[in-house]
């Protein structure tokens, strides 16, 4: 007879005795438990002694969590979360050096567990860890291992970064301004100082202060990958909480250092492949950088500010007096202000008046600066594209200034000029760092392939939205390829013709549309159902493979992974956490399981726990896009699993597996493309044979039955 359904069946070692094989009452309180065990192996006092998971973090189990014990868990009996605390803290005051190490060894181990965090905690444990810190008396593992407990500890919440004293973040600042350091301390000191800086304004002001942005470039000019990492993770973190005018200070400061240079020739470019957080605080850093211009693309025109009619006067007489003339001598004023005018609608303004079309933001001040520097970097080509415009009298003229306006909001909506720092991405483009002012520079080769695009287009004034759309596309493909150099993007891009984007878009409508006849709609139906189970089949299939997973603590950062995937029998999630670099594990040493029997629900997006806890700001979109969680049965209450997808396509392949776990449709928009990619393969090559054959729209009509059957044989009369 099969057991009750709250009875599990599990086995409990201990050091030295022969394993239990018992059948686990949930019913019953852990106490009890503990009692049973403990009598079987003659151990009194069972409150000295609790019991742990065997494999992963060795988690102690508790009455909230002893519903994730299942059949054929594995636990082991271990001292009580209180006494273990007590002995390590303990041992944090041992007079020998071997003893504190060995110690603090344990420490890091079982800090990631909450039950003993709290006993910790509740024991002074943080003040004793940061006296070990503050002291400083061993500056190798000792610290090192002080540190990592620290944070661990930090990480769980229970006691806020705020609370730190200002001499406590003075000495871990002094460990990162120290030049003969270990070298496991250094990047464990930048990773508390960011933390801090994350989550104390105020302490992150003193930080700020006591570390020298040289400091950082040194660490960052470090071979050492781990380093680099956290020097740039706290540099981003020091920029981030700048006001706009220290944020502008500094990384004027910070390129003037060459720090660009140097990323892009031995961090992009280096032998090491980039690793996800670097990656990540680049794309900070480059939308950093490129906020420094939200102010100019936000601010119109001013009619009135002298500065600035005389940088529109530059930019008209940049392209039609030559060098050392000036503008009608000898005409009256009248006359002058109406060749202005003029010159002023030939450069391509919408206005006689160019206030009038710079008061629109954005892109306001930011056209007028691209303006300029195109003028002023590149002379011959400004004046070419001018001339050759303004001269022109069969209504084919490219309005420069009109484009040049217009090319700029393109740009920046594109390169998300102004906008939030994303909380997980890592789209940066290594072509940033490869150039200085590179905003301006990726403006001076777009308005050159806007003009080389317009003759393509062979367009006219009416054309110049169409215009302004295959240039955005132009653009947005050849980003997204990630060319490394400025170079690079101007020969992708020019090789982009008007030509060949209409080739893209007619294969891509071929692989999207299909053919639309009846007959052929019938067979796509008839097709579907195999063809959607091929795709559940590798849905399940990308499930058992796994993936890696970020975790987003509450400082909200990406310093976690864990790995997931399903078992080979589509019985069982297996998860667990997993280090930074190590590759996926093996199935079976993960040590969390979740029966797919015990599955409630599929949420998605906003729905999702995770999410709704993180508020509903714009800085959570990208998360809430990739956000999905699993409910299920835990005990008698709802518990969920909760995933941040590392990709679009990795969000879709999950949602898609789970759903065809728990037997409802797979919505997803990858199932769709992938679907209409194989009913298109499937459907051309069941139509090979009907090449150049036309296809009736409808089927042709069955004939009339005969009058009569006379024509059938009868076999049974012998010819003679």
């Amino acid at each position: 007879m099969a057991p009750p359904r709250n009875v599990v069946k599990i086995a409990v070692q201990m050091r030295d005795a022969i394993p239990q094989l018992i059948q686990l009452d949930q019913a019953k309180p852990l106490a009890a438990v503990l009692k049973e065990v403990c009598d079987a192996w003659s151990l009194p006092h069972s409150e000295r002694y609790a019991l742990q998971f065997a494999d992963g973090h060795r988690r102690y189990i508790t009455e909230n969590n002893r519903t994730e014990i299942k059949n054929g868990s594995i636990l082991c009996l271990s001292t009580a979360p209180d006494l273990e605390a007590e002995r390590l803290l303990h041992g944090l005051q041992s007079e020998s050096c071997e003893g504190r190490r060995e110690a603090l060894r344990h420490l890091v181990l079982l800090a990631p567990d909450m039950t003993f965090t709290r006993e910790v905690i509740s024991r002074d444990g943080l003040q004793r860890l940061g006296s070990i810190i503050e002291d400083g008396d061993d500056l190798g593992e000792v610290l090192a291992l002080a540190l990592r407990a620290f944070l661990e500890l930090m990480e769980h919440g229970v006691v806020s970064w705020e609370t730190l004293s200002i001499p406590f973040v003075r000495k871990v600042v002094c460990y990162v301004n120290m030049n003969l350091m270990d070298a496991s301390v250094q990047p464990l000191a930048l990773g508390l100082l960011e933390s801090v800086t994350l989550s104390s304004p105020a302490l992150g002001q003193l930080v700020k202060s006591e570390v020298p942005l040289d400091r950082l470039l040194v660490h960052l000019q470090v071979m050492n990958q781990q380093l680099q990492t956290k020097a740039m993770a706290l540099l981003t973190a020091l920029l981030q909480g700048a006001s706009a005018a220290e944020r502008k200070h500094m990384l004027d400061y910070l390129w003037q250092r060459n720090l660009r240079q140097f990323i892009y020739k031995n961090i992009i470019h280096s032998a090491a492949p980039l690793g996800d957080e670097m990656a990540h605080h680049l794309y900070v850093l480059q939308a950093l950088t490129l906020g420094l211009l939200e102010p100019r693309m936000r601010t119109p025109l001013d009619p009135y500010s002298q500065e600035q009619r005389e940088q529109l006067q530059a930019l008209r007489q940049a392209a039609f007096e030559p060098e050392g003339e000036s503008l009608g001598t000898g005409l009256s004023a009248d006359r002058r202000r109406s060749l202005c005018a003029r010159e002023f609608r030939k450069l391509g303004f919408s206005n006689s008046n160019p206030a009038q079309d710079l008061e629109r933001v954005p892109p306001g001040l930011l056209a007028l600066d691209n303006m300029l520097y195109f003028s002023r970097h590149a002379p011959s080509a400004y004046s070419r594209f001018v001339l050759e415009n303004s001269s022109r009298e069969d209504k084919h003229e490219c309005p420069f200034a009109r484009s040049s306006i217009q090319l700029t909001v393109l740009l920046c909506e594109l390169l998300h000029v102004g906008e939030p720092c994303s909380e997980t991405a890592q789209d940066f483009s290594p072509m940033f760092f490869g150039q200085d002012q590179s905003f301006h520079e990726l403006f001076c080769v777009s308005i050159q392939l806007l003009n080389k695009t317009w003759k393509e287009m062979r367009a006219t004034q009416e054309d110049f939205d169409k215009v302004m759309q295959v240039v955005r596309e132009q653009l947005a493909r050849t980003l997204a390829l990630k060319p490394s150099s400025l170079e690079l993007f101007r020969t992708k891009v020019n090789a982009l013709t008007y030509g060949e984007v209409l080739r893209l878009r007619q294969t891509e409508r071929l692989h999207q549309e299909g053919t639309l006849a009846p007959p052929i709609l019938e067979l796509r139906e008839k097709l579907k159902p195999e063809l959607m189970g091929l795709i559940r089949q590798q849905r399940l299939l990308r499930l058992c493979e796994g993936t890696l997973f970020r975790k987003i603590s509450s400082r909200r950062r990406q310093d976690k992974l864990w790995f997931c995937c399903l078992s080979p029998n589509h019985k069982v999630l297996q998860y667990g956490d997993v280090e930074e670099g190590v590759g996926p594990p093996a199935p079976e040493s993960l040590p969390e399981q979740l029966p797919v029997a015990d599955i409630r629900a599929l949420l998605t997006g906003k729905d999702c726990p995770h999410v709704r806890e993180k508020g509903s700001g714009k800085q959570n979109k990208d998360v809430c896009e990739l956000a999905f969680s699993v409910s299920y049965d835990h005990g008698e209450e709802e518990a969920y699993l909760n995933f941040i997808a590392p990709s679009k396509r990795e969000f879709h392949l999950w949602t898609d597996g789970l759903s065809a776990l728990l037997g409802s449709p797979m919505g997803s928009e990858q199932t769709r493309l992938d679907l209409e990619q194989l009913l298109t393969m499937e459907t051309k090559l069941r139509l090979l044979e009907l090449e150049n054959v036309p296809i009736p729209e409808q089927p042709p009509p069955v004939p009339p039955p005969p009058t009569n059957f006379n024509f059938c044989y009868d076999c049974s009369i012998a010819e003679p």
